[in-house]
């Protein structure tokens, strides 16, 4: 069997802390304990070389995760040095520098981040050479912090510089609406999102919030942790690239999301949502049917970003099933999506959905929030009603700059001032774009009219 591999690369605080809840799902799906070791009694899959997507095999016979770790200070990446998962992870693969960006993206572009650059290309390299035939390159990291959109910025520069042909996914932890870690977010996450548009070949949204109010709904939990948001956050990534791992009736591959799910190279924002998502003590009352799960994806409330679909339209649709889940049922619970009113297609994508189905049932963390489950279904969808996030985003933009509120931190690290409206327009015109996408389908009528 040939092999097909992904390289993972988490940059900054909420990228590592993303890391170590997705390499836990992918050791526990793959049966391999914190040593890198596959426990044949603990290991689900039936396919012996499943787990070399995401792992690599030393000499030794242990596993190690194909990953880079990279944070600009080394507290973050120091749990994992000496917490439980010490043995897992490469150390040549945990990077991390003195002192930190200070949530300042020109420090993470610039100054601190310039230095470290070198070191993770070099790393990334090594860790490419050793693949037989990449599929493509993850990014984890958030759009708020210094290191998150700096750093992850030149990177994904560097990336396009050496490896143009490859997929790049990013999955970005974007600011909300309400919930705010720092006061020049907005500043970081338009900057940062300027280079997402132009490097990147998908972006998978995600904010705090939103899963903050899912696990809140769903899981019961009064007072959520990032490990609770991060556990979520992690059913979507092994969903994505389950049918690259395990045999199933209808398999998905990296590229595949992109020519489904980006109509054009701009629009390439997605919005995520996963069911179901239940504690245990609801489980055992759930029925849990393939059009349940499929309705319950579409529910404005399991979007992982804060948005309404209803409000915009959407353009294409992923669906990726994994259990016991037959074909017939899943083209049955599409074409009920269909005939709802509050799911609206654009006129031009007449059929709109891309299905997956993966034998593998979703991987169950022990001492997770998430109740074991036989089936899942995680949503990739593009739709217009996303432009409603960089809308926000861009109008706490506005308030700032026009004040030039902050701005002398970012030009003192060698950053100028042209680059903040160079790309502040850069998403001013993405929100048109959208618009445009939307308003296309709406005037054809109109000219028919006439």
């Amino acid at each position: 069997q040939d092999m097909r591999e992904v390289v993972s690369i988490h940059v900054g605080q909420a990228g590592v802390q993303l890391a170590s809840s997705v390499w836990q799902l992918f050791c526990t799906e793959h049966g391999i304990d914190v040593n890198g070791i596959i426990d044949p009694a603990r290991s689900p899959s039936q396919d012996d070389s499943a787990f070399q997507t995401f792992f690599s095999e030393s000499e030794a016979g242990k596993h190690v995760p194909r990953c880079i770790l990279v944070d600009l200070e080394p507290s973050v990446v120091d749990v994992i040095r000496n917490g439980h998962e010490r043995n897992l992870f490469s150390p040549n693969c945990l990077i991390t520098g003195k002192e930190d960006a200070s949530s300042n993206y020109a420090r993470g572009f610039y100054t601190t981040g310039k230095d470290m650059l070198y070191q993770v290309k070099d790393q990334l390299r090594k860790v490419i050479e050793s693949c037989q035939s990449l599929q493509g390159i993850f990014l984890f990291h958030s759009a708020a912090g210094g290191t998150g959109s700096g750093l992850t910025s030149s990177l994904l520069q560097a990336l396009t510089a050496d490896y143009a042909k490859q997929s790049k996914l990013d999955f970005v932890i974007y600011p909300s609406p309400q919930v705010s870690t720092s006061v020049v977010e907005p500043y970081n996450a338009v900057l940062s999102t300027a280079s997402m548009l132009e490097y990147c070949d998908v972006t998978f949204m995600m904010d705090n919030e939103a899963i903050y109010d899912i696990c809140r709904r769903n899981l019961l939990l009064e007072k959520p942790t990032y490990l609770n948001l991060n556990r979520l956050i992690a059913q979507i990534v092994s969903s994505l690239t389950a049918s690259l791992r395990f045999s199933g009736s209808l398999n998905v591959d990296v590229k595949e999301f992109q020519t489904n799910l980006v109509p054009y190279p701009r629009i390439h924002f997605l919005l995520a949502s996963y069911a179901p998502i239940h504690d245990s003590a609801f489980s055992s009352y759930s029925e849990n049917t393939v059009s349940q799960m499929t309705r319950a994806c579409f529910e404005e409330s399991n979007m992982f970003a804060k948005c309404q679909p209803s409000h915009g339209k959407y353009i294409s649709v992923c669906l990726m099933y994994r259990g016991d889940i037959v074909p017939k049922d899943v083209s049955a619970a599409i074409a009920e999506m269909k005939t709802m009113r509050s799911i609206s297609f654009v006129d031009w994508c007449p059929t709109g959905f891309k299905v997956g189905i993966s034998a593998q049932p979703p991987g169950h963390v022990p001492d997770g929030d998430l109740s074991r489950s036989t089936r899942a279904c995680a949503m990739l969808a593009n739709t217009t009603a996303i432009s409603e996030i960089f809308a926000r985003i861009d109008a706490k933009f506005d308030m700032m700059y026009a004040k030039r509120a902050f701005v002398h931190w970012y030009v003192g690290e060698g950053m100028e001032e042209g680059e903040f409206s160079e790309a502040r327009e850069n998403i001013g015109a993405l929100e048109r774009d959208y618009e445009e996408v939307q308003l296309s389908t709406e005037n054809e009528y109109d000219d028919d009219d006439m």
